[in-house]
């Protein structure tokens, strides 16, 4: 099995530091709100991989935490007048809540912030020790970026480049503008902790560092997140680690892409950030996942207006032939079945190739026409192939459902009375692509969208599916 490794930029054979045993780590959320969809597609991809790892015959720890105390919480609890913990608690139990209803199981081990405050005192007393950090008379306490000479291996950048990008606490006291907080100095009204430095809290970075040395020790074999957090959440992870216990932190780095919303990298500034529970509202959670992991989990997915509809109806078709083959009541031999294996093969291989979802997700559309086929001619291999994509395919979190109930769903949905007023602009569009009238097409394109309604074109016709 070979995984794409962020720190040496190429794909390597996934040999872990324990033969037979993965130590795995992702970064979870910061719950300064409720969860978007980048939060649940991260949450996915390291449930998958750990799925995976798993099903191949390694003995996964995988482990990731809550980000429960940081600069934005604080803002929200000033903005609400909720305390601090209480907000943080709050929006920790509604992200559980949406999680479960996307089927995203949840890790191995859960860790917080704010139940490893004395883990990470501990772990910031040390490197003050070693001359790595030091504490300043306003009680903040500084990591000493000069003093770890491998600074941005993770993201290629010099010292000089690490004040490009991001912002840097302005602190007389700072022997370097790049240095980064390890313990920060409480303010008046902010929640706070006892320290040897004075009442404060945890930067940001340490929290990472500390949960994973009191979860495994000075090393993992595998550590995620999103690509936006290579730098300088990352690397910061990475230099005060390896700078207390002069040892290699993590043997394979991984990270996700990002999400953009028609072409837009997705912001609360923009406006455009797609909370999890509307999506839910909207489609099935089978669905959201069919359409995130259509794109390989490195790159980037541009979520446009139909992506989650197109997966629907792709899911509707396949989840058609299953309940067909269900009621054929054909019956199958261990040929078909030995047959059928080919599925989970074909499955292994693609996601032997760096959790290569992508191409995983391909193959459905050349098995479920040879299933159609087998259907057809009364073959049991229908079944059986139907069997194995079941059994295969859930570790992506798909095919779960009972067909029936999922196709009659699906049916109940778009079979909708649809008002008169938007079947006529439906059919003037029609009429225009037609003409070859591709302005006025689009011009009714928009309309309809107003109306609530999306619009999908065959060949012999279109369909209109509510929004």
């Amino acid at each position: 099995m070979k995984v794409y490794n962020s720190l040496t930029k190429r794909k390597e054979e996934f040999i872990p530091l324990t033969e037979g045993k993965v130590k795995m780590y992702a970064c979870g959320i910061t719950v300064s709100g409720e969860a978007h969809i980048g939060h649940g597609y991260q949450a996915l991809i390291y449930d998958i991989m750990r799925k995976y790892l798993q099903k191949i015959g390694f003995d996964v720890t995988y482990a990731r935490n809550y980000t429960d105390v940081d600069d934005k919480i604080i803002a929200k609890s000033h903005e609400t007048g909720i305390p601090a913990d209480v907000y943080a608690e709050k929006m920790i139990e509604n992200i559980n809540a949406v999680m479960a209803d996307m089927q995203i199981d949840d890790p191995d081990v859960w860790l917080k912030a704010t139940e490893n405050v004395d883990n990470i005192i501990d772990f910031v007393a040390k490197l003050i020790e070693k001359g790595h950090a030091y504490p300043t008379k306003n009680g903040d306490v500084y990591f000493d970026v000069a003093s770890f000479p491998a600074y941005g291996q993770l993201s290629n950048r010099s010292v000089d480049d690490a004040l490009d990008g991001v912002r840097v606490d302005n602190d007389d006291e700072k022997k370097n503008a790049y240095d980064f907080a390890l313990w920060k100095s409480a303010k008046p009204g902010e929640i706070y902790w006892e320290s040897p430095w004075g009442q404060g809290r945890p930067g940001w970075h340490i929290e990472c560092s500390a949960m994973n040395r009191q979860a495994f020790g000075e090393q993992i074999d595998l550590h995620g997140g999103g690509r936006d957090l290579i730098f300088p959440h990352h690397e910061n992870e990475i230099a005060q680690t390896e700078a207390l216990t002069g040892k290699r932190f993590v043997k394979y780095w991984t990270h996700n892409g990002l999400i953009k919303v028609n072409g837009q990298k997705m912001s609360k500034s923009l406006g455009n950030s797609l909370l999890l529970t509307e999506l839910l509202e909207k489609y099935s959670n089978e669905a959201i996942k069919f359409a995130l992991l259509q794109t390989n989990y490195r790159n980037d997915i541009n979520v446009t207006d139909s992506l989650f509809l197109d997966a629907e109806k792709h899911l509707y078709n396949f989840y058609t032939v299953l309940k067909e083959i269900d009621g054929a009541g054909l019956s199958v031999s261990s040929e078909d079945r030995a047959f059928a294996k080919k599925i989970d093969d074909e499955f292994n291989a693609c996601m032997d190739d760096d959790f290569n979802t992508a191409l995983a997700l391909g193959n459905l559309f050349a098995y479920f026409k040879e299933m159609k086929k087998y259907l057809t001619e009364k073959d049991g291999k229908a079944t059986a192939m139907a069997e194995q994509v079941r059994d295969t395919y859930a570790l992506l979190g798909i095919f779960k459902k009972d067909a029936n109930a999922y196709v009659t769903w699906y049916e109940s949905l778009t079979k909708e009375s649809i008002p008169e007023e938007v079947k006529a602009v439906a059919e003037e569009r029609w009429q225009a692509r037609l003409n070859r009238d591709w302005a006025k097409s689009d011009e009714l394109r928009a309309k309809l969208a107003e109306l609530g309604y999306a619009v999908k074109d065959s060949k012999t016709g279109y369909e209109l599916i509510k929004n």
